[in-house]
């Protein structure tokens, strides 16, 4: 694994379709983590720092078509700075470990795949304005079906994405697959089917030898 360009921390982070299980994981690494001696810092995305959550009710919340994806991927890129600045880029120069709930990957899939073809734009803002791509990517993998479902049974404010059905839920599965492959030095795919303990023991594993 390649160690953050700026620091001494380490950058990872978790993706993958809605429902896949990625927050519960990212609390289990966490605390496996912390009981390994590690000081560790939990975030996500949209969010992570009070501007960027003032701008996550903006765009999760509300009608599936209140925003085109164009104009998502400014209030994105805006919420992502606003975050590396005040929390991410600081816990790193710190030395502490990074896990963070969603990143530059997922609106690589839903602005720049899923609801259009902008990929090419999500690149060149993520490059102008951000600059950082994280050290290590567990990708949860999980049946779209499954995944919406689970997704839709939570029933909290943030479901604006879950409301476009099933079909984005496989265009973005395909996506974040394609990604993997595109980037498999820090993508790791894991089969977030099984049991919730299962999967953990997996990526705390993994992890562990990817830090020594």
């Amino acid at each position: 694994m390649t160690k953050a360009r700026r620091g001494a921390g380490t950058f990872i982070t978790f993706e993958g379709i809605d429902g896949s299980g990625k927050s519960t994981q990212l609390k289990h690494l966490a605390a496996h983590l912390r009981a390994c001696g590690h000081d560790v810092v939990e975030t996500r995305e949209p969010g992570g720092s009070p501007g960027a959550e003032e701008i996550r009710a903006l765009v999760l919340q509300g009608e599936p078509d209140r925003w085109s994806a164009e104009t998502e991927l400014l209030l994105f890129t805006a919420a992502r700075r606003d975050h590396l600045e005040r929390l991410i880029e600081p816990a790193l120069r710190a030395g502490k470990i990074v896990l963070c709930d969603r990143f530059a990957d997922s609106t690589r899939m839903y602005q720049g795949l899923s609801r259009g073809d902008l990929r090419g734009k999500v690149d060149k803002l993520h490059a102008l304005m951000i600059g950082r791509e994280p050290d290590l990517t567990l990708l949860i993998d999980m049946d779209p079906a499954t995944g919406l479902a689970r997704a839709l049974s939570r029933r909290t404010a943030d479901e604006r994405f879950e409301a476009f059905g099933e079909d984005l839920q496989v265009a973005m599965r395909a996506g974040f697959l394609d990604l993997a492959r595109e980037f498999p030095k820090r993508f790791r795919v894991i089969d977030g089917a099984r049991a919730v303990d299962v999967v953990a023991a997996e990526i705390a594993q993994l992890v562990d030898a990817e830090l020594a």
